[in-house]
């Protein structure tokens, strides 16, 4: 089994905010699989389903981002997973700009509070994350614009994808196709 975790908070107002972006890309993998997140198990509210030959359970802690990690720890210890070989962490990233994906294997926080709760809570940074870029939004937790929005569903479809292509090709695969430089013109403006 594979856990996915989409990090967000849990409350209504900041469901289409940057912050919000993992929980997102977790409904949208959900959505397209027409599977309803909605068992409470572990600080979190799981959804379980098949990507290729893989059995997944897609999670969003309801503890707050801040504290992201006492959720995940309790779902790998419930399902006797490793963070290692078995969870792909899905979050917003403001050193990115809008509409770029990034998947690493491993690395800090940089900063980031729901990722320092993670790190700490397990004890190591041996984890797949995808990083969702927000830049050049200072304000996390305001709504995403009209203009945003377009932006950030293709982005949330991307996200979907390339946890297909790590669940069946591996990460190897996916950081290939996935990880590129995105064009100055493709850059999506701070438009209201």
């Amino acid at each position: 089994m594979k856990l996915i975790v989409g990090l967000g908070n849990p409350e209504p107002q900041y469901v289409f905010t940057p912050h919000n972006l993992g929980f997102l890309a977790v409904d949208r993998i959900a959505t397209d699989r027409d599977l309803e997140i909605r068992n409470r198990q572990c600080l979190a509210v799981t959804g379980r389903t098949r990507i290729g030959n893989e059995e997944v359970l897609l999670a969003k802690p309801e503890t707050y981002m801040n504290l992201s990690g006492q959720s995940v720890l309790e779902l790998l210890n419930e399902y006797q997973l490793r963070p290692e070989s078995d969870l792909i962490v899905i979050y917003d990233e403001l050193d990115l700009p809008l509409g770029t994906i990034r998947i690493r294997q491993r690395g800090s926080s940089a900063g980031h509070n729901g990722m320092k709760s993670i790190i700490g809570a397990l004890e190591t940074q041996e984890f797949l994350r995808i990083r969702l870029g927000i830049a050049p939004e200072k304000r996390i937790l305001k709504p995403f614009t009209r203009r945003q929005l377009k932006v950030v569903d293709e982005v949330l479809d991307l996200a979907a994808e390339a946890v297909e292509v790590i669940l069946t090709e591996g990460p190897g695969a996916a950081m290939n196709r996935f990880n590129r430089k995105q064009d100055d013109n493709d850059a999506v403006p701070d438009a209201t």
